[in-house]
């Protein structure tokens, strides 16, 4: 099924690309995850009933819309320029009309990711290379601090990811790699899922190693 017939089964449009108009430099463009590629996530990542999603960069909201619909889950998206914020706020009024039976709640938010609270409930982060690395880490820290507050095991979904979330990531952070989902039909190796997770123990063995010394 093609973008825009998938749109429409869902009541949304998301089809396009939109470029910064003010040379904003450390927020990309906006350019929606693929549908066979969210497919793909759907079939080999294990959504589970108490998840609840943050999108940042959510764009129109396909990635939200999508997960709401097939997963019944709790989504927010998370979207900085105003534009793109009033059109997800637009095709979400008209989703809720089809999707009335779905009673998770789906939230969008204006503003920019890094002064986002992370709710004590968040625990499933969604990047489709949103903004530049040194904002990622603010978020990524702001996601550790929440964690350390309110104990939980969070997994981070990277769609497409660039070397310097990676690096970020694996240098500076206690996030593992927890799986690679590759998607069928792509012409470059990079399209892929990469799942990080960190475990609520983390913080707890963390404490009793500086107990011990």
């Amino acid at each position: 099924m093609g973008e825009r017939k998938q749109d429409k089964v869902l009541g949304i449009r998301t089809v396009g690309i939109r470029e910064w108009t003010n040379n904003i430099i450390h927020y990309n463009r906006y350019e929606a995850t693929p549908y066979k590629a969210l497919k793909v996530l759907a079939e080999n990542y294990k959504f589970r009933d108490t998840d609840r999603v943050v999108d940042f960069g959510c764009g129109r909201g396909r990635v939200a819309f999508y997960l709401h619909n097939r997963f019944h889950l709790p989504v927010t998206g998370i979207e900085a320029n105003d534009k793109t914020y009033e059109e997800a706020l637009e095709n979400k009024a008209i989703y809720r009309l089809k999707a009335k039976h779905i009673i998770a709640p789906i939230k969008f938010k204006y503003g920019l990711a890094q002064h986002y609270k992370i709710d004590k409930r968040d625990n499933c982060f969604y990047f489709f290379n949103p903004f530049s690395v040194q904002i990622f880490k603010k978020v990524v820290y702001n996601i550790m601090r929440s964690v350390e507050e309110y104990r939980r095991t969070v997994d981070l979904i990277l769609y497409y990811p660039i070397c310097e979330y990676k690096d970020f990531l694996n240098t500076s952070t206690p996030f593992t790699i927890i799986n690679k989902i590759r998607v069928p039909g792509g012409s470059d190796i990079k399209e892929k899922f990469i799942i990080y997770r960190l475990k609520e123990e983390f913080f707890d063995e963390a404490e009793d190693i500086e107990l011990a010394n």
